[in-house]
């Protein structure tokens, strides 16, 4: 019985069968697994590892050989265990091909401060397709950075998982759209004999991130029926950003760590007149702008607060707040999760099998974000006393009686069942239908609007001429501390709601087509029909067009949400020409039903396996790769917010060139307008190129090397409209030519379009401007994988397995719209944040009753933000050892980030974490681990 499925639809089918050149046969390249090669025997590896037939992601032919085409690296839960990893993307994140940057939790500020998400070549993480045993899965809800959709690796439990299969290439003709940079496929455990209980407990060495981890696994056997079953809870506590020296403090921030008397700190409180400028109320509570009366004012607000120079030029101090606000904020989330799996199979004939699968993650994460923080008036109000003047404050934890959560509930399901069997001797065949789901509640505390202004500025008297508020401010409440009760009623919960499903059936048919003289000629059919759907709900307090009294503060979310239906069909084949040479052939088509220009979409896949002889495969690969468009790059409801543009239009009609000082730094020029945003229904499918080339050669049965290089190309790229170039192109079309001279038809239908997205006053001012993705952007990266095996066998001191992997990446560069310059995302710019090369290495010893591993892995070189230089590479290592005390039972200790190494320095990054964001500081984190089977 085949060990994969292909595909069936679940409604109507009505598509044609295409047949097109591919390179399906991907199969086990680079493989992670040590379990596996401690199984195999000498002589096998001496045979080219010549295996039963399986199937690796990359293909649905189900194959002999553990090396084709195109790489596939495997990672077993052995290997996750003996790394020291708890989680799945914790194990993913230092692959060498995941040389792109992803958000963490460093910054709390983020769309999606709780998903776990993974950035093959660097490409974004929408471009590599998470399956679940080859099935799709529902994206997570909300957005990754607020426009793209990918799934979270977070509602995978790692006890059912048996292994990670990740092809890092293209792969469209195969699994359909997203499968541009890769695909990772997650498979769980089936088949399985008893009971493994596995408890591990830890914590980090420098504070915070407790944790605790329970899991048991097991399965159980009859005749004709099997049961497969895992059960995990897992527990840990937030580590927050006062818990690391490196970033506790505004005395951290790298441009004062040679003048901290001179720091500055985030303003807590102030009152501001339009005339007098900043005001404090005196010992005797007059209004003064005197150092006296802000030292004064300063000590009585809050313990936590100091006076300090805003410019930090050592002149006297003309601000109250604090150093300690980025300590307010985690570095980690707190995880409260707990899965269920099961796997049942059950056999109606001796060539029929139904199966099902149940897969169950319920989270509750918890986060804190520091700029809950901090209100402010935003805009002048008008005291009657005073004249214009506005306020802001910051409510420190210590007022309020402590830290305030953000909540991330999570819910996420995977069903799916099926039959499968064999006829005709030759062929299996798979019927199936699967269901994921993904729904998700963010709890977090906000101020209310109107609540605020009135408790800091008092209650709302009317308007005057200019339409300024008229409010008597509440000059003692500014300057006081406020109360737990008092924060509580100027502030509210506020609920956001999100959701994804996915359901999909498929129907597959694989086997051998017939014999030629080289040998049989494999092939694979799938046919599938899907639906996909996604709707984000946030509380409707936050909403652009809420007009009641009880908005929120400095908060807008927009409601979305949209769905569509896909119908596709493929074809393998393999074909072998000759005893030494074997061509594979694919090609799929997906059919789109949704509101975009999609429609179908048509993929092909070429591939050649070269064995000159029997220890050397050489292997090549060409594929065409698409993606559809978002859902919610579609169906994004319209969002607002202000923003500050630079008018070509008025400056090129001065004589000023837009990017001059001139320009730039006039208010006249560069000002803040309103801007819309939505998404857009007429995107079309982005489509590309993938190539690899490379070898694999066994240099000795227990010595393997595999060299691949790759390229990937992908055109029309979806991308938000930018605001500069919308800017310089309405400015060429008012004006007959761009700044370059070239003349510009201001007639064109571009033309009328870029026109059309902005706003002008009769004063030629510009008061807002329309934003959404369109096509436009390239992008191109290249590079070079390598990987190395190595066993040594001793009679006496057990087996030291020894593995390195490589990633060079030669190429990375982007191109915003067509004819724009080609930007070098490798070079000096600190906009990209992509790695030019990654290791990681492992030797892992067993012997007796006793194991013992050292993994590590290196991050190259970054850009540092000033874009003058480069950042140190970061090198991390890992260890464990574990010892079998009974025939079931196995103890054991790891260490993650062995020396405790902290995100390389750069004295630039002047920003809160104060360091990339691609790294972490949460240091070591030490592990003790308990293992029992029965």
């Amino acid at each position: 019985m085949s060990a994969r499925s292909i595909s069936i639809p679940l409604h109507r089918l009505s598509l044609a069968l295409v047949v097109a050149l591919c390179a399906p046969g991907l199969a086990l390249a680079q493989s992670t697994s040590t379990d596996d090669q401690d199984n195999a025997t000498s002589t096998a590896t001496a045979k080219a590892r010549q295996l039963d037939k399986v199937t690796v992601t990359g293909s649905r032919i189900a194959r002999s050989q553990s090396e084709g085409p195109a790489p596939v690296t495997v990672i077993s839960a052995a290997d996750m265990e003996r790394q020291g990893f708890t989680t799945v993307q914790d194990a993913l994140t230092t692959l060498t091909q995941n040389t792109g940057d992803t958000q963490n939790e460093s910054d709390q500020t983020g769309s999606t401060a709780d998903g776990q998400f993974l950035n093959l070549r660097g490409m974004g993480p929408g471009y590599t397709l998470v399956l679940l045993n080859g099935k799709r899965m529902a994206d997570y809800p909300q957005a990754y950075g607020g426009t793209s959709q990918a799934v979270s690796l977070g509602s995978i439990p790692a006890a059912a998982v048996e292994r990670i299969e990740i092809l890092s290439g293209g792969a469209s003709a195969i699994y359909g759209s997203d499968a541009v940079a890769g695909v990772v496929n997650v498979i769980t455990k089936t088949n399985f004999s008893g009971d493994t209980i596995h408890v591990r407990g830890g914590t980090t060495t420098q504070g915070g991130g407790d944790t605790g981890l329970l899991e048991w696994s097991g399965g159980k056997t009859g005749d004709r029926w099997s049961l497969t079953y895992a059960f995990e809870q897992l527990n840990r506590e937030a580590v927050m950003a006062s818990q690391r020296s490196i970033q506790d403090s505004y005395y951290d921030n790298p441009k004062y760590k040679d003048n901290q008397a001179n720091a500055t700190g985030q303003s807590g409180v102030y009152l501001y007149s339009a005339t007098s400028g900043y005001l404090w109320p005196s010992e005797s509570g007059a209004l003064s702008s005197s150092t006296a009366a802000l030292e004064s004012a300063c000590s009585q607000v809050n313990s936590d607060f100091t006076t300090f120079n805003s410019s930090g030029s050592g002149a006297a101090a003309n601000r109250c707040g604090s150093y300690n606000y980025p300590a307010w904020a985690s570095i980690q989330n707190g995880y409260d999760k707990h899965s269920a799996y099961l796997y049942g199979t059950f056999d109606f004939t001796p060539n029929t099998q139904g199966y099902a699968q149940v897969l169950v993650n319920q989270s509750k994460d918890t986060s804190y974000n520091k700029n809950q923080y901090y209100w402010s008036s935003s805009t002048y109000v008008d005291d009657p006393s005073l004249g214009l003047v506005s306020a802001s404050r910051i409510v420190t934890p210590d007022e309020i009686g402590g830290l305030v959560p953000t909540t991330y509930e999570e819910n996420s399901y995977n069903f799916a069942f099926g039959v499968r069997g064999r006829i005709f001797d030759r062929f299996d065949w798979d019927a199936s239908a699967n269901y994921s789901r993904d729904d998700i509640t963010v709890k977090r505390r906000r101020f209310v609007t109107d609540a605020a202004r009135d408790y800091f500025l008092g209650e709302l008297q009317g308007y005057d001429a200019a339409g300024y508020e008229i409010r008597s401010v509440n000059v003692d409440r500014l300057f006081s501390p406020i109360s737990a009760a008092d924060y509580e009623s100027i502030t509210t919960i506020m609920t956001n709601h999100g959701t994804s499903e996915n359901a999909q059936g498929q129907f597959s048919l694989t086997g051998t087509l017939f014999d030629l003289p080289a040998g049989p000629v494999g092939l694979a059919f799938v046919a599938e029909a899907a639906r996909q759907s996604y709707s984000l709900d946030p509380d409707v307090r936050s909403r652009p067009d809420y007009t009641g009294t009880d908005s929120i503060y400095n908060y807008t979310a927009t409601t979305a949400g949209g769905a569509r239906n896909k119908y596709a069909m493929g074809l393998e084949l393999s074909i072998p020409v000759f005893s030494t040479l074997t061509a594979h052939l694919a090609g799929r088509y997906d059919d789109y039903v949704d509101s975009s220009d999609v429609g179908g979409a048509f993929t092909w896949q070429s591939g050649l396996e070269y064995r000159p002889f029997k220890r050397l495969l050489l292997r090549a690969t060409h594929a065409t790769t698409f993606r559809a468009p978002d859902l919610t790059y579609l169906y994004s409801g319209q969002s607002s917010n202000y923003a500050y543009v630079v008018d070509a239009y008025k400056c090129r009609s001065a004589g000023i060139d837009p990017k001059s000082a001139a320009c730039t730094g006039n208010d006249s020029y560069y000002y803040q307008v309103y801007n819309t945003y939505e998404g857009n229904q007429s995107l079309t499918e982005e489509t590309g190129k993938s190539d690899s080339l490379g070898a694999v050669w066994d240099i000795t049965p227990d010595m393997s090397l595999s060299v691949d290089y790759y390229r990937i190309k992908l055109y029309g790229e979806v991308q938000q409209i930018d605001s500069t170039y919308l800017m310089d192109q309405e400015a060429a079309c008012r004006l007959g030519s761009n700044a370059n001279g070239v003349a510009v038809d201001g007639n064109s239908a571009s033309c009328t379009f870029y026109k059309s997205l902005v706003t002008r006053d009769a004063d030629g001012n510009i008061t807002a401007f329309t934003s959404y993705p369109i096509n436009q952007s390239m992008s191109r990266t290249e590079g070079l994988d390598t990987s190395w095996r190595y066993r040594i066998r001793t009679d006496n001191w057990g087996v030291l397995n020894l593995k390195a992997g490589y990633t060079k990446v030669m190429k990375m560069e982007s191109q915003l719209y067509p004819g724009d310059e080609v930007v070098d995302e490798l070079a000096t710019d600190s906009g990209y944040y992509n790695f030019r090369s990654r290791v990681n290495w492992q030797a892992d010893w067993s012997g007796g009753d006793w194991n013992a591993t050292l993994y590590g892995y290196r991050w190259g070189s970054l850009p540092n933000y000033a874009e003058t230089a480069r950042i140190a590479p970061y090198i991390v290592w890992n260890a464990s050892l574990s010892k079998k005390i009974t025939p079931q039972a196995t103890i054991g200790l790891s260490v993650t980030n062995l020396f405790d190494k902290m995100p390389p320095t750069d004295v630039s990054y002047t920003a809160y974490p104060f360091y990339n964001h691609s790294y972490s500081a949460i240091g070591r984190q030490v592990y003790a681990d308990f293992t029992y089977n029965f």
